[in-house]
């Protein structure tokens, strides 16, 4: 079961009050102003500051070679 759009609507991060939105692949939810990714688990959205993890927005750059 995914979360509901009615809560979608109501949550908002706990550190810097905005609204926070589902990541395409449904693994948690992202600030759209600090960047901070709250975890889903077991279809509870876990909206603890000490719990997300910082999600650059830019695409990651390999340093290795290809070969």
């Amino acid at each position: 079961m995914a979360i509901s759009k009615e809560l979608l609507e109501i949550l908002v991060c706990p550190l810097c009050k905005t609204k926070v939105e589902l990541k395409p692949d449904g693994s948690g939810l992202k600030c759209a102003q600090c960047k901070r990714v709250y975890p889903i688990r077991d279809d509870i959205p876990v909206m603890l500051i000490d719990e997300a993890q910082i999600e650059d927005d830019q695409p990651q750059v390999s340093s290795g070679t290809a070969s």
